[in-house]
């Protein structure tokens, strides 16, 4: 491995508390919530979807301590990558570390892409004429726009981040007083017949669709993580930063699901082309306030999408950075910028990632396309994180910051939540096969991973690599005790 001198550049800990929980909770909230509420209606058929919400919060909770867990103790560039990495490597190598890199750059540009679909549904609010063509045109300039913003240095986007964080929380709180102001509880307990049947096979898969949107929209808890080699303190850091932006935002979600119900009628919410389907947080403040308002609040929506946005691609196109230093990804993935001390290709990939997956999100359905995105993802990081956190508890010379609440317990519930949606995800988006194409990634990154350990003599095909840079010689120990 090439040694990195001080004066070359490099990713230096300049994030704070605060600031990881405001990046925590910008990439969670984005225009996740706007979006799903009526895809959680449709997935239920009726207003019991609020337990959907409850679910995914249990299961986001679960996982933000495994997440706490591993990104205090190893607090570098790339989040999963590092965690793996130090946990299979004498196990399996560099197998583990490649995989999850290799469906990264697949799930990550995938979820946000889902982002931009609802920022440009929440703009067709405000131009009513917008063909798809000039969406799509919308679409692709800002993500472009997003990668331009991030070509700069980590201070700065750390400031921007909270000031996007501060309009965010302001979009949802003007959201759920519109709502509370003029509601009616009886919708919120309209069911419908059958509402809460468990002894139906129906209810099980209508759960776990809603339980895959749910998480989805807490996705982002695990940001701060991702960035764990530019945090201060990260050895409490991290930890606040998981548990408080999944409880912040667990409230601010049922508020939100429970006072859009009390306004606007989940029976208008099924019907997948109507306004009350594509933007029904503009429509509630048209009919609560009226048009002036909802024109206001969606701008503001707007904002939120392009911070959730700005905070995902920046945490993502940190993924391969670590991965390509050690020599298990390409070697362009680990130069950063001269002066602005950001990963180059890292960036760039994500943006064109997230380009692609727009388009396709736009000619098919944005609950499949969900879907698709969590089964790629459980594969290898949401069951590797799980593992992870069993094997290096074993390893006695790790310095551990943070120990997970009532462990094995939050394991148990996360793996068997990841592990419903991940064997539901046919069933919930027909004829896309989320299952086998997951598979299919999957496997193709272990034919490359071979070709690769091939040609480099090492596992399988020799012995088992040496780190030069074991992890707790990585980051410096004085900063991880803090």
């Amino acid at each position: 491995m090439a040694s990195f001198p001080d004066r070359a550049p490099q990713l230096r800990r300049r994030i704070g508390s605060f600031q990881a929980t405001a990046m925590n909770m910008s990439q969670m909230v984005g225009i996740g919530p706007f979006i799903t509420i009526p895809a959680m209606i449709v997935a239920f058929g009726g207003p019991q979807a609020v337990v959907g919400w409850i679910a995914g919060a249990i299961l986001a909770l679960a996982d933000g301590l495994v997440w706490a867990e591993l990104g205090a103790a190893m607090p570098g560039s790339g989040g999963t990558y590092v965690y793996l990495r130090e946990a299979f490597k004498r196990r399996t190598g560099r197998l583990m570390p490649f995989l999850f890199v290799w469906s990264a750059v697949l799930f990550i540009p995938l979820i946000m892409s889902t982002g931009v679909i609802g920022f440009v549904q929440y703009l067709g609010y405000l131009i009513p004429g917008m063909d798809d063509m000039t969406g799509n045109v919308v679409g692709l300039a800002l993500i472009a726009v997003i990668t331009v913003v991030l070509w700069r240095r980590i201070e700065s986007l750390g400031r921007l981040t909270v000031v996007l964080w501060v309009i965010m929380v302001a979009t949802v709180l003007t959201v759920i007083l519109a709502c509370f102001t003029h509601f009616n509880a009886a919708q919120v307990f309209d069911f419908p017949a059958g509402a809460f049947d468990i002894s139906s096979g129906g209810f099980w898969v209508a759960f776990v669709a809603g339980l895959t949107i749910g998480i989805y929209d807490y996705l982002g808890y695990n940001t701060a993580a991702y960035m764990g080699a530019e945090m201060k303190s990260p050895g409490r850091t991290i930890p606040r930063s998981v548990v408080f932006s999944v409880f912040g935002i667990m409230v601010i979600y049922l508020f939100t699901q429970i006072g859009v119900l009390g306004v606007v009628k989940w029976q208008e919410m099924l019907d997948t082309g109507s306004q009350a389907y594509t933007s029904v947080v503009s429509l509630l403040l048209e009919r609560t306030w009226g048009p002036g308002a909802a024109a206001v609040v969606t701008v503001f929506i707007l904002v939120t999408a392009f911070a959730s946005l700005l905070v995902g691609l920046l945490a993502g196109s940190r993924v391969p950075y670590d991965a390509a230093r050690d020599g298990v990804f390409f070697k362009a993935f680990a130069k950063l910028h001269p002066t602005k001390e950001f990963p180059i290709a890292g960036l760039i990939t994500m943006g064109v990632g997230t380009m692609a997956g727009f388009l396709i999100g736009r000619f098919t359905d944005i609950s499949a396309l969900i879907q698709l995105l969590t089964a790629v993802m459980v594969l290898v990081q949401a069951l590797g994180q799980i593992a992870a956190v069993v094997l290096l508890r074993r390893r006695r010379d790790m310095v551990r910051p943070y120990r997970m609440w009532l462990y094995p317990l939050p394991l148990i519930v996360a793996g068997a939540g990841w592990i419903a949606v991940y064997l539901y995800s046919d069933a919930n988006a027909p004829g896309l096969h989320p299952i086998e194409l997951s598979l299919g990634w999957v496997a193709l990154g272990v034919v490359l991973f071979l070709v690769w350990a091939k040609r480099e003599k090492t596992w399988p095909f020799g012995p088992l690599p040496v780190e030069p840079n074991e992890v707790d010689a990585e980051i410096h120990l004085d900063e991880v005790r803090a």
